[in-house]
């Protein structure tokens, strides 16, 4: 095919797929703003993250909004065993890492397929990617006590497991995950100091489980949570108990993100505001902050947060956006953030947003939330300033 011809057919498909993706980040911004269960909100943020797909990459364009409602959103305060199954098993895990076209050494595709899809990619062998990141970033840890050989020998347990591409093309309904029994690799693995012989998809859902279990990975689990909400350096103390509370209740996902909840330092003064808020959290608790309403057209905030650095579904590697400080505080993004404030009365307007909030009222809303300075300051300036100098403050900057 030619390069222009090349060109305009890639152009067609990101117009074809344009609503599907824009659906789902109005779903997802519709729940983040005006869902009562702000608690699993972000939960759902936070998951999707740390088991991110990236829309950029071909069909997972299509796939986000149903990973994220099928795969990540009903298993946030349930067991994580069950989430790391739902995520393993979703066609945009295995697309977005590749599994779905990792086979046994000397695998021929049937040449029915070749012939009813020829521009499937081509399958080459043993694809690591999923393996890799199933261990490095979803569980142990990069800390975890891995090798490469068990990165390879995680691959070969996981061949076979693919999306079905007939059904998927067919538009059917249910899910697209398959076994495929004739790309398995069904020699004996040695993984993680344990033998496992050939015995199809359970070999996977056989790692899965120890996986899941494993002391690294409730290690890890625990600091990535406390470190996304309590401190960039969460403290040890409160992360061993997390990690102890996960290994004692079989990785129950709501009891550890309760002992991080209920805890002193969750509640530390110092743990109050330590947090800098992401791009996105900026934007929906400064839209939640108004009681504002999802705008019809969620283009002009998905722009916004493009030109913040953090596109919706658009972490294009596996570990995801950072939510640490040190990745969105500069002058930069400070500068795009009083930006946004100061012009919030005229971008109201302009994407249609229905607000229920003035400055007095958000000032005796979040009371404690403002210092002195920042009440002396707001109060000294007139009316239509407030608003947006509140929400530009370096107090609502933070969480």
């Amino acid at each position: 095919m030619a390069p222009d011809a090349q060109q305009e057919q890639a152009r067609a498909r990101r117009e074809l797929v344009r609503p599907v993706v824009l659906q789902a980040a109005q779903s997802r911004l519709a729940r983040a703003i005006e869902s009562p269960a702000q608690l699993q909100e972000v939960l759902v943020e936070f998951w999707f993250n740390h088991f991110n797909v990236f829309v950029g990459k071909g069909p997972v364009s299509v796939l986000a909004g149903a990973y994220e409602r099928e795969a990540i959103r009903p298993h946030v305060l349930g067991r994580f065993r069950d989430l790391l199954g739902a995520t393993a098993r979703h066609p945009a895990m295995l697309l977005y890492l590749d599994n779905a076209q990792s086979v046994r050494p000397g695998y021929r595709a049937p040449a029915a397929m070749a012939q009813a899809n020829p521009n499937a990619p081509r399958f080459s062998g043993l694809n690591e990617n999923y393996a890799r990141e199933l261990m490095e970033l979803h569980t142990l840890g990069v800390e975890g006590g891995y090798t490469q050989q068990d990165v390879t020998e995680l691959a070969r347990i996981f061949t076979g497991w693919t999306v079905d591409g007939r059904a998927a093309r067919q538009g059917q309904a249910g899910s697209l995950f398959v076994f495929d029994p004739s790309r398995h690799d069904r020699g004996t693995k040695q993984w993680m100091g344990r033998t496992v012989q050939a015995n199809g998809q359970a070999e996977g859902e056989l790692a899965l489980d120890v996986l899941a279990k494993h002391p690294a990975t409730a290690r890890h689990l625990a600091f990535k949570l406390a470190q996304a909400f309590v401190a960039d350096q969460p403290p040890v103390a409160l992360v061993q108990r997390m990690a102890e509370r996960f290994l004692d209740t079989d990785g129950d996902l709501k009891a550890v993100t309760r002992a991080m909840i209920e805890s002193d330092e969750f509640w530390q003064p110092e743990a109050l505001g330590a947090k800098f808020k992401t791009p996105y959290q900026y934007l929906v608790s400064s839209l939640r902050a108004l009681g504002a309403t999802t705008p019809a057209d969620v283009q002009p905030l998905l722009q916004l947060l493009a030109q913040a650095g953090m596109p919706l579904y658009g972490a294009a590697t596996p570990d995801g956006y950072k939510n640490v400080a040190s990745a969105w505080m500069n002058a930069e993004a400070l500068a795009q953030r009083v930006q946004f404030a100061s012009n919030l009365t005229e971008r109201r307007a302009r994407q249609g947003l229905r607000v229920e909030a003035d400055a007095q009222r958000l000032m005796d809303t979040l009371g404690p939330l403002w210092s002195d300075a920042t009440r002396q300051t707001v109060t000294a300036e007139p009316a239509p300033m407030r608003l947006a100098l509140l929400l530009a403050s370096p107090e609502f900057m933070k969480r």
